[in-house]
């Protein structure tokens, strides 16, 4: 293809999106749509504001440019990957983080609530010490939980030695080190014993039945990170059982499971659980109080 083919962000987002739509791909990453992605790509690629497409729409691009944005559609498009893993970061609300293949791409409905403080089930943000987030992959919402409850210390939590470099990486950006402290440990077992005001977590909870129908895009991700058993609370089941000795007496529990709501009403119900509302609707995270979990 010839520059004489495309010479503006406005060729190439007409074309990238033709091809995203002809290809089928599958946009739950960050992207509603195969408009955002591939403005969102080019713009990337081009080293250009990511929230100004329309003043550099008709610019005319140098021949190089043209090839970059190019090799990024045709990979996008080639090999099934996730936008993040090609930029190399994410977005959860404001905050930036570093991701690659060794993290599943950033995209929690907890990082919605963060910013409410668990509003009204914390009362006093500035009063919560200590906080643990188990399967922090990325450590994303440990970051963003450090400024949320600025007295605090988060214990970050993955079973992964190479998620946790990730986790590393974004900690150091974000300047918390000791702050927010990455472990690795299978859930509990290699956890600090001390009573946290809040357990967090976005665990692997995928049923067996929807891992076998998940897009490629999906399956670029650690598989670790996505399968959570026959009905998908097998982590989950471990979370809950362990969380009443770690908690709190006014400590609070938050659970993500994504559609799995039938699933987590079956394994959890008879404990009361209060589905607390995100752009999701009331159906993908849970909150046990210690209370409820000691019962």
């Amino acid at each position: 293809m010839t520059n004489t083919t495309f010479s503006t962000p406005r060729d190439l987002l007409r074309y990238a999106i033709t091809r995203f739509n002809s290809a089928r791909l599958f946009f739950g990453h960050g992207s509603a749509e195969a408009f955002d992605e591939a403005a969102y790509l080019i713009l990337h690629t081009l080293k250009l504001p990511l929230d100004r497409l329309e003043p550099f729409l008709d610019a005319r691009l140098l021949p190089d440019e043209v090839i970059q944005v190019m090799e990024v559609i045709e990979r996008r498009v080639s090999e099934r990957v996730p936008a993040a893993y090609i930029t190399k970061e994410a977005w959860l609300g404001d905050y930036r983080f570093y991701v690659d293949e060794r993290v599943l791409v950033p995209r929690s409905f907890i990082a919605e609530l963060v910013p409410q403080t668990f509003s009204p089930w914390v009362q006093d943000p500035e009063g919560v010490e200590n906080v643990l987030e188990l399967c922090t992959g990325s450590g994303c919402l440990a970051i963003m939980m450090a400024d949320a409850f600025p007295n605090a210390v988060i214990d970050a939590v993955d079973i992964s030695k190479d998620a946790l470099a990730v986790a590393e990486h974004n900690i150091r950006e974000y300047k918390l080190e000791g702050r927010v402290n990455p472990i690795e440990s299978d859930l509990y077992t290699n956890v600090p014993f001390k009573k946290y005001d809040l357990i967090v977590t976005n665990p692997p909870y995928v049923n067996s039945t929807s891992m076998g129908k998940l897009p490629p895009e999906y399956l670029r991700e650690p598989q670790i990170a996505l399968a959570g058993g026959e009905d998908g609370m097998d982590l989950v089941r471990k979370i809950v059982a362990g969380a009443a000795e770690r908690l709190s007496p006014e400590g609070i529990l938050v659970v993500e499971i994504g559609n799995e709501r039938d699933f987590a009403e079956a394994a959890f119900g008879h404990l009361g659980l209060t589905w607390l509302s995100t752009s999701a609707g009331d159906d993908a995270v849970f909150l046990l109080t210690a209370e409820q979990l000691q019962a």
